[in-house]
């Protein structure tokens, strides 16, 4: 079994996909893109371990339409994400999956890593790309307009329409002792 390491989760997130969605915010990113919605999660120290079948569980009888991965960079735990993923699709098959990464699509394919493939083969609709502020366009479910929007099944191609369209939106979450964001920022005008 893998480890895990995530900075949070929450449920019933509306803001990082199509219809309710589990989100998963891991630690840790190599990538360290300029102008990061989420510095904290660079760092490959902090966060909370958990095992990846633990989390199943949670987030197949969460009441959610899917599962949202996000960071930090997913890719830097594709193992232990892929075993997340294919424990839940034997607890809720119908949840389809979003993933969101920093590294080109080609790219990752390029490695041809057992893990990162595992985790590619288990996802509906990847959203790929370095976040580039310049490139910040204030558009919907994503951060930067170099940023693609990938179908590798038919579960969500017909919703990437969603994706790129006018107005960012946010939720907070009280979680424990603090206040969580989910969504994307609009950070057009800040440095």
């Amino acid at each position: 079994m893998k480890k895990l390491i995530i900075s949070d989760k929450a449920t019933h997130v509306t803001t990082l996909g199509p219809g309710k969605r589990f989100v998963v915010w891991v630690q840790g990113c190599r990538k360290k893109c300029k102008g990061c919605t989420s510095p904290e999660l660079q760092s490959f120290d902090g966060g909370t371990e958990i095992s990846p079948g633990a989390l199943a569980v949670i987030a197949a009888y969460s009441g959610n339409d899917g599962i949202t991965l996000s960071g930090g960079e997913p890719f830097e735990q594709a193992g232990a994400l892929a075993e997340l993923l294919s424990e839940l699709k034997k607890l809720n098959p119908s949840m389809d999956v979003i993933v969101y990464t920093g590294y080109k699509y080609e790219d990752l394919l390029a490695e041809n890593d057992a893990d990162k493939n595992a985790l590619i083969s288990m996802t509906d609709l990847l959203i790929d790309g370095e976040y580039i502020q310049s490139l910040d366009d204030g558009l919907s479910l994503r951060g930067s307009s170099n940023q693609r929007v990938i179908p590798l099944t038919d579960r969500l191609k017909d919703k990437t329409d969603l994706y790129g369209k006018p107005g960012r939106k946010m939720q907070l979450f009280e979680i424990s002792d603090y206040i969580k964001y989910a969504g994307i920022p609009d950070k057009r005008n800040n440095e």
